[in-house]
């Protein structure tokens, strides 16, 4: 499992893993591929400081990633203070009502966190800021391509530029753009995603671009199976997320105690997507929570940022009730298929030999 991007990123396979947790981002980047760590959910630039000072040391001299939300068109801004006045009372309303029909109780006193700041243009700058001051080796945007100026201050940093990308026309607007690297995102995918399928997006993606830029798949990849239809479908690597929920690395981050057993039982029809998360469409585990926000007379999710500073206290609640039946969590559909729960080394080696076993079959059929 050998392609141009191994050389460019020194990496032995083709497969990045995006992750909130430096756990998981250093064991994947230790195991050959690339961990890219997930930079939404620093409010702190110290806390983001001091974790990628520790994936510096922790990754054996491997390369990683980062990742970041940024929208290209920066938009205006405020205190989180002064978004929170934008909130309808309705939607409050709802929330609290919600929250106490399902159950979930109120934190201690003092306990708790702001709503996530790194979807503000400005935080997800200074994320990319911090960074360039480590040694990640790519740079990614949830949101598609950052502005221009973002992109070549990595690129004069030596750091290469990947953004996710839902149909071909984005693609191409990314690399005009200056882009290096586009992962399309099909619609089976957990968190941001758009409206194709893999099977038909990773094929358009790559036709669209061309062949002198590289096209990671994502979206349903959980086995070595799933990358090898990936790169026969032209991709050059797979960019992946929902399946290192499902390690024992990623319990050093995971704060909720029913996570793994919501997840352990879920099967590919029991996600959703859905604005309420953080007010662009992404794909939760489907729960009472998600469930509530569809019925008729719940409010109409609002945009980033505010979705999500109207949730984060209900999201802290959420957790720290343990409560599998209400988690809000954002995983793919392929959380059908995570049944166990098991190390990073051994989710990489699985996906190896399984990637081996599928080429093997592929070449038998070919006679």
């Amino acid at each position: 499992m050998r392609t141009p991007l191994c050389d460019e990123f020194g990496i032995d396979y083709p497969i990045f893993a995006f992750t909130p947790s430096e756990h998981v981002a250093a064991a994947v980047s230790r195991a050959g591929g690339l961990g890219v760590l997930g930079c939404v959910r620093f409010n702190d630039p110290d806390e983001l400081e001091k974790t990628l000072t520790w994936l510096d040391d922790n990754t054996d001299g491997k390369p990683y990633g980062v990742d970041v939300v940024m929208p290209m068109k920066i938009p205006t801004e405020g205190t989180s203070t002064d978004l929170a006045s934008y909130i309808p009372e309705e939607h409050r309303k709802f929330v609290d009502e919600t929250l106490l029909k399902l159950g979930v109780p109120p934190l201690p006193e003092g306990e708790g966190r702001e709503g996530v700041l790194g979807w503000l243009h400005s935080v997800a700058r200074s994320h990319v800021d911090i960074a360039l001051a480590h040694r990640p080796v790519l740079i990614a945007n949830a949101l598609g391509s950052p502005p221009v100026d973002v992109i070549e201050k990595a690129h004069a940093h030596g750091v290469k530029v990947a953004a996710l990308a839902g149909a071909a026309k984005h693609a191409l607007s990314h690399v005009a753009n200056g882009v290096d690297i586009i992962v399309a995102q099909g619609y089976e995918a957990g968190g941001h995603t758009g409206e194709i399928a893999s099977m038909v997006l990773t094929p358009d993606v790559v036709d669209a671009v061309g062949p002198d830029v590289p096209v990671l798949g994502a979206g349903g990849i959980g086995s070595g199976r799933q990358v090898a239809a990936s790169l026969a479908l032209g991709a050059q690597g797979v960019w992946t997320g929902s399946i290192w929920l499902g390690t024992e690395e990623y319990r050093n981050l995971a704060s909720n105690k029913g996570w793994e057993t919501a997840f352990l039982r879920a099967t590919s029809s029991d996600t959703v997507r859905t604005r309420i998360y953080t007010g662009k469409p992404a794909r939760l585990l489907k729960t009472k929570w998600t469930e509530a926000w569809a019925e008729e007379g719940a409010p109409t999710p609002l945009p980033m940022p505010l979705q999500n500073l109207l949730v984060a206290d209900a999201h802290n609640r959420i957790n720290a009730s343990g409560d599998p039946d209400v988690i809000s969590m954002p995983v793919g559909q392929i959380v059908g298929r995570m049944n166990e729960v098991r190390p990073v080394a051994d989710v990489m080696a699985s996906l190896v030999a399984e990637f081996e076993e599928a080429v093997a079959h592929l070449n038998k059929v070919n006679g």
